[in-house]
């Protein structure tokens, strides 16, 4: 595996207040504007699909899939202050938080 090549980052978000629409909004605001960090290739802001089936976890209130052209660009979004302003502006909203990044198997 390389760090060279695209990397996703997937971050889970469970609120503290699930059902609170204004937190739901709040949240997805922020994220909007995380994504004008300039080493994020492309975004995407999602809630739990109506699926369901065993393997489905839809407890989340929101998901945030980025990609980056490579690891690099990751870290320094991890660094960027628009990033450490949205943690501290907005981790009052969240009681619980995931991350799944992946790299190409090649």
């Amino acid at each position: 595996m390389s760090d060279s090549g695209t990397f996703i980052h997937h971050v889970y978000f469970w609120l503290n207040s699930p059902d609170n629409q204004a937190d739901f909004e709040n949240l997805v605001a922020g994220l909007r504007k995380l994504s004008s960090v300039k080493t994020i290739r492309s975004f995407y802001i999602g809630k739990p699909a109506d699926t369901h089936r065993d393997v489905i976890d839809r407890s989340y209130s929101v998901s945030w899939l980025l990609l980056f052209t490579n690891k690099a660009d990751h870290d320094s979004y991890q660094a960027d202050p628009i990033h450490l302003a949205f943690v501290k502006e907005c981790k009052h909203l969240w009681k619980k938080v995931v991350v799944y990044d992946t790299v190409d198997v090649g």
